[in-house]
């Protein structure tokens, strides 16, 4: 009986905080806010007796709203400038929206007054044509105009945005797709890529390959083309030259290190004698016999082959319309070839198992030169992936 009283006490205080967070978006303005809530509740159980103040709240929301919004709509089209039509058009499809979600709720019954909840729908169907119409011309004017009249790339991406917009509110419209396309390609920043070798030793070509693979970037970047082959009849807004400072291979190095180890291990068993020699026995009489033990010793040779490769380079970014630098930055990138392997003369029972097991590995070749620098290439990849990504133009 407890536990139901909690609980009913629980759901009540939840009710109540819901309602007044309701009656306060309400009371700051934010109707919306407020419609929503209470169209949240009343789609869950609009009878519910503890709902009725939802009904309320979503009544005079309603009203408050659609008096604003209109007004609204009225100064805008007052004003008489073209940019409002966008204003104009999204508050019509909001009120429209809103009486679609309270239309399936209908009739709310306010128990308390033996009253149907009232709300003024209005049919905004034609008002919304209307203005889509003359918001498609203006859109479509307007990005025409900033085609013919475009100084910069901007100017093309903002003609592109209207396009795209219009595109989205009316499919097809005129030569929407057409214009979008001029818009751009001539939006389009486009990037020469160039690898510099300015050391003694040869780049893998599988490994410049996969540096110049800027597909598997996944750079996302609407606007920007990098382009790897540059092409005769691009014109290049700006470079981006990777050099290669610095590849240095080390020798191949075995090194040798011997250990000597001894360990104390059972050998078999024999009689427990005293202090005098004689056989000790238990309490039935039998001979105790007890672990034989003896020390055994192992050299150990261990050998461990290794060979390191570094990379030192840089990836630039110059702006090739005016020839600045615009940054810079370094790379560096290391490769550790490391096997080690291992032999021993004596007894192995006396090393341990985290030696033994160098014991089944053999000599192995090492990687030519060409394979640490891709191997060290690997990590170079990476960090230019991070840079690219990140870097900004503008």
């Amino acid at each position: 009986m407890k536990k139901i009283l909690l609980l009913s006490i629980s759901v009540f205080i939840v009710a109540c905080s819901g309602v007044k967070k309701t009656q306060e978006a309400l009371n700051s303005g934010n109707y919306v806010a407020a419609m929503n809530k209470a169209i949240k509740n009343l789609a869950e159980n609009k009878t519910k007796k503890g709902n009725q103040q939802y009904i309320l709240l979503l009544e005079d929301a309603f009203a408050k709203n659609t008096q604003r919004e209109q007004a609204e709509i009225s100064f805008l089209q007052n004003d008489g400038n073209p940019a409002n039509l966008e204003a104009i058009y999204n508050k019509y499809l909001q009120l429209k929206e809103i009486q679609q979600r309270i239309r399936p709720l209908m009739p709310l019954t306010i128990y308390d007054e033996g009253r149907d909840a009232r709300f003024s729908f209005v049919n905004y169907d034609s008002k919304i044509l209307n203005t889509k119409d003359d918001l498609s011309e203006h859109l479509y004017n307007n990005a025409l105009n900033l085609l013919s009249d475009a100084r910069t790339k901007a100017d093309y991406r903002a003609a592109y945005d209207d396009l795209k917009y219009l595109q989205e509110i009316n499919p097809g419209y005129k030569a929407t797709i057409a214009k979008m396309d001029e818009a751009y390609n001539k939006g389009l920043e486009f990037v020469r890529v160039e690898i510099a070798n300015q050391t003694e030793q040869i780049i893998p070509e599988r490994l410049e390959k996969e540096l110049l693979d800027f597909n598997a970037f996944g750079i996302d970047n609407f606007w920007l083309q990098y382009h790897t082959n540059p092409l005769s009849d691009v014109t290049y807004d700006y470079a981006m030259n990777l050099d290669f400072m610095e590849i240095n291979v080390s020798p191949e190095r075995v090194n040798e290190t011997q250990i000597i180890k001894e360990r104390q291990i059972k050998d078999g068993w024999e009689y427990l004698l005293d202090r005098n020699g004689d056989v000790v026995k238990d309490s039935l009489g039998n001979k105790i016999k007890v672990d034989k033990m003896r020390t055994v010793t192992c050299k150990f040779f261990q050998f461990t082959q290794s060979k390191s490769a570094q990379i030192g380079a840089k990836v630039s970014f110059t702006d090739l319309r005016n020839g600045q630098e615009i940054n810079a930055y370094p790379l560096s990138s290391q490769f550790i070839f490391e096997h080690i392997f291992a032999n021993f003369q004596g007894d192995k029972r006396a090393l341990e198992d985290d030696l033994l097991v160098y014991l089944n590995a053999r000599e192995v070749p090492f990687p030519s030169n060409e394979q640490m620098v891709y191997d060290a290439g690997e990590d170079l990849k990476a960090r230019l992936k991070g840079i690219v990504s990140k870097h900004q133009f503008n």
